[in-house]
């Protein structure tokens, strides 16, 4: 199966209401490291820091992604408390850095956050632009997420997780939710895990049968799908989520790589073994 069939995602019953947008505010800093010294940040190590919690879903891929990119040295991570430790929702250790950024401040301070040593302000706070952006520092016979070539592909499985499993989930289990919309919302997602099963059939990896960005994505989406979302779906839909077998056997390989199940507590990653 083809990644053009794939991006195609039916919409679930809440996707087109105000509350999904309402849970996160637009991102403020949209910074993009460059690839020459003309575009103001240009990648250079040890300039950059990343701040992170693997508590969310966009911490923890951009946490794989920065292990597979092997950039320990060349831009440190600051990791944060997996639950933020402020009433509104932001990281404490985040606020200089946000006031420093924008005066007068008064919005939550947001993970994650790629941060500029040199002029102690933020870059970006936008997840999926910090993980291409790392996709660009110098390196010697490192992975690349994003191959020449690949950037679409992925593109479309990103939009699939995100839509067709995170957001379907999180409307099957939402509570209070009337009984069609999460009726609506676990076919979606179950329509989803399907697709992904039968393309990943016979096949290594999601995109041109090597390690990309797009099973960092994957793997994120199904890990938080099993650790966080299943516990709110019925049993029934818990059930034919589990019936995947490939889609979890994929899960449990990655996880056996420490850029992945490093980022995992142990009780994750017996759980998602007891899947296959």
């Amino acid at each position: 199966m083809s990644i053009a069939s794939l991006a195609t995602v039916p919409a679930t019953p809440c996707t087109a209401t105000p509350r999904t947008a309402a849970r996160r505010p637009a991102p403020a800093f949209r910074g993009r490291i460059g690839q020459d010294a003309r575009s103001g940040h240009y990648a250079v190590p040890h300039r950059y820091r990343l701040h992170l919690s693997t508590g969310c879903a966009d911490g923890l891929r951009l946490a794989v992604g920065h292990s597979l990119l092997g950039l320990d040295a060349a831009c440190p991570v600051v990791f944060l408390p997996a639950l933020p430790d402020r009433p509104d929702g932001g990281h404490s250790a985040l606020r200089p850095l946000y006031e420093a950024s924008a005066h007068h401040w008064s919005e939550p301070a947001l993970a994650p956050v790629l941060s500029d040593d040199w002029a102690g302000r933020i870059v970006s706070n936008h997840a999926p632009d910090i993980l291409r952006d790392l996709d660009r520092f110098p390196r010697d016979g490192r992975v690349s997420l994003y191959p020449c070539g690949t950037e679409s592909r992925i593109d479309a499985v990103e939009r699939l997780c995100a839509e067709g499993v995170l957001e379907a989930a999180r409307c099957a289990g939402r509570p209070g939710a009337d009984p069609a919309e999460r009726a609506g919302a676990v076919d979606v997602l179950l329509d989803t895990l399907g697709r992904l099963e039968r393309h990943l059939t016979g096949e290594e990896y999601v995109v041109d049968g090597r390690l990309t960005a797009a099973d960092v994505e994957l793997w994120v989406a199904l890990v938080r799908l099993h650790t966080v979302h299943r516990h709110h779906l019925d049993a029934s839909a818990a059930r034919r989520v589990a019936g995947h077998p490939v889609l979890w056997a994929h899960v449990r390989r990655l996880t056996d790589l420490p850029a992945f199940g490093g980022h995992l507590d142990p009780d994750s990653v017996d759980g998602l073994a007891a899947r296959i």
